[in-house]
Order: structure tokens, then C-alpha cells, then sequence
């Protein structure tokens, strides 16, 4: 039974990391392009070709997909999700708050905590 809550806090901790580590992405179709122009070289060089066959792929889908307008309207959307996320945390914060046990106030301060640092980090990518 002790093995759980350290088996969960490790699940929880990889989460937080692979959140953190997702980069907020090209803010327009040209840096797009350049990107995945980068990745192709670094794969070239590397010898993966079919790595660079799928990035050519997803270069042509670039080219004939993109739309700056498009990137700026999927970045909205995920503010906007991120957003619902924080309200919802608020909401589990305050709900623990009213039951009083401390072990869950900690442990949903800290995923609201979480969840509004992705925020910042989303709004501040626009």
C-alpha cells in the first residue's frame, strides 16, 4: 500500500515535466518552415531518411495548409482550454479548502499552481 502514493507522485512528476518541456511552438507558417527545414537537415546529416521523408511530408502539408490567421486561432483555442483547466483547479481547491484535509489543499495548490504557469507560458508565446 505504501508503493501507490510514490508510484502516483512519480506519475505526477513526469506529467509536470513533459508539460514543461512542450515548446509553444512557431508563431507563424515561416518559422514553421524554417523548423522543420532545420529538422531535415539534422536528419540528412544523420542519415534517417525516413525521418526526412516524413518532415518533406509535413513541409509540403505546411506549405499547402498554413495560414498565420490559422496558427493564431489554434493558439487562442489553447489559451482558452488552459483557461477552463485553471478555473477547474480553483474549483477543486475550494472544494478541498471546505472539507479541511490539508494532504489535498497541498496537493491541489500545487496543480493550480501548474496549471496557471502553462497559462503565463501560453499567453506569453502570442
Amino acid at each position: 500500500m505504501k508503493f501507490l502514493p510514490l508510484v502516483l507522485a512519480a506519475a505526477a512528476a513526469f506529467t509536470t515535466l513533459g508539460a514543461a518541456a512542450q515548446p509553444a511552438g512557431p508563431a507563424t507558417c515561416d518559422a514553421k518552415r524554417e523548423a522543420i527545414g532545420r529538422d531535415i537537415e539534422m536528419a540528412q546529416s544523420k542519415g534517417q531518411k525516413q525521418r526526412v521523408r516524413g518532415l518533406e511530408t509535413a513541409l509540403a502539408e505546411v506549405n499547402r495548409n498554413c495560414t498565420d490567421a490559422k496558427l493564431a486561432a489554434e493558439h487562442q483555442k489553447r489559451i482558452r482550454a488552459q483557461e477552463r483547466k485553471v478555473a477547474e483547479r480553483e474549483r477543486d481547491l475550494r472544494a478541498a479548502q471546505e472539507k479541511g484535509r490539508a494532504s489535498k489543499i497541498a496537493d491541489r495548490e500545487k496543480k493550480l499552481h501548474e496549471a496557471q504557469a502553462e497559462l503565463q507560458q501560453l499567453k506569453g508565446a502570442q
